[in-house]
């Protein structure tokens, strides 16, 4: 009977915790523990929800409301890394935690949202977006998402949310082409804990496999989302692009030959820019020889790659 009371406390500390009240939440489940202490969800709950209250007590010294929304959102980078020291994470208790995390933080937003003047701000928009995301809104995550693209063009931060939006909305052509698109951009600037979408999860999961992690596991996604068919939508490059993804080539191997400690880190990066370059020439008036002379530069960049990309 006690262990059917605890399983209705920790449902009821669930509740509380989504309505943003984690104080409730941990005396409930401190009311749990004591019924039926051998519970590992129980304990997990509320080592969970006592983190929560621990890191967000200096809230209330913080006046503006951007700064405490981004400093909610800002805490679940340490969150996750508290979550790697734990044996075992529970879906529903880590549902329950990002919509109170989420939740909490859009009160700000959307506060600051109700002045016309914030409406123009792509900071606030992106943050915003990734709250109503956070809580499953994903109509209204996208409208914000694609606003703060329109006014900050070529953000792969913004870019990578609202490609990732579309994945959760089963728009899975238009998710990929975007995902692609960030990850040209700027790889480094995507927040991947951020993302949700089991298209890019399982993709980054596969690339971990692979050994690959910290800052160049952003940098090789690209490079095996192309070879995978992950990356499989493309878009023609304008003449002017090319013109700088060609420059931006000649910086990075001039950059990979004179500074030998940043070469594994430029190597896919380079990659994935030949692979641009390849798709751009093979769909332009310039010489043939150039695929011919690309191909070569992957194969000796990386032969395995080239392997790949050439069977």
């Amino acid at each position: 009977m006690e262990y059917g009371q605890a399983s209705g406390l920790l449902k009821k500390a669930y509740e509380k915790l989504k309505d943003s009240d984690a104080l409730s939440a941990s005396a409930i489940l401190e009311s749990a523990l004591d019924l039926d202490f051998e519970n590992e969800e129980i304990k997990h709950a509320l080592k969970c929800v006592n983190w929560w209250l621990e890191h967000t007590r200096r809230i209330d010294e913080l006046k503006n409301p951007y700064e405490k929304g981004a400093f909610l959102i800002s805490q679940m980078k340490q969150y996750h890394i508290f979550l790697g020291h734990l044996n075992h994470v529970f879906d529903q208790c880590q549902y329950a935690v990002r919509y109170f995390v989420f939740s909490k933080a859009l009160f700000f937003f959307e506060g600051l949202l109700g002045n016309p003047a914030n409406q123009r701000d792509p900071g606030l928009l992106l943050l915003a977006g990734r709250c109503y995301k956070g809580i499953g809104d994903y109509d209204r995550a996208l409208s914000c998402l694609e606003q703060a693209v329109h006014l900050k063009r070529e953000d792969a931060e913004t870019l990578a949310e609202v490609a990732d939006i579309n994945a959760l909305l089963s728009q899975t052509k238009t998710a990929k082409a975007l995902f692609r698109e960030a990850f040209f951009i700027d790889p480094s600037k995507i927040d991947i804990k951020f993302l949700e979408s089991a298209l890019i999860l399982k993709l980054r999961d596969g690339v971990c496999e692979l050994g690959f992690k910290n800052g160049a596991l952003n940098e090789w996604i690209p490079v095996y989302g192309y070879l995978w068919g992950v990356f499989s939508v493309k878009r023609e490059l304008k003449q002017m692009e090319a013109g700088r993804l060609k420059q931006s080539i000649f910086s990075l191997e001039a950059e990979s030959d004179s500074n030998p400690a940043r070469k594994e880190i430029l190597k896919p990066r380079l990659l994935n820019q030949y692979f641009w370059l390849i798709d751009y020439l093979e769909n332009s008036r310039e010489d043939p020889s150039l695929i011919d002379e690309t191909l070569l530069k992957i194969k000796v960049t990386d032969q395995g790659i080239y392997n790949m990309y050439t069977r």
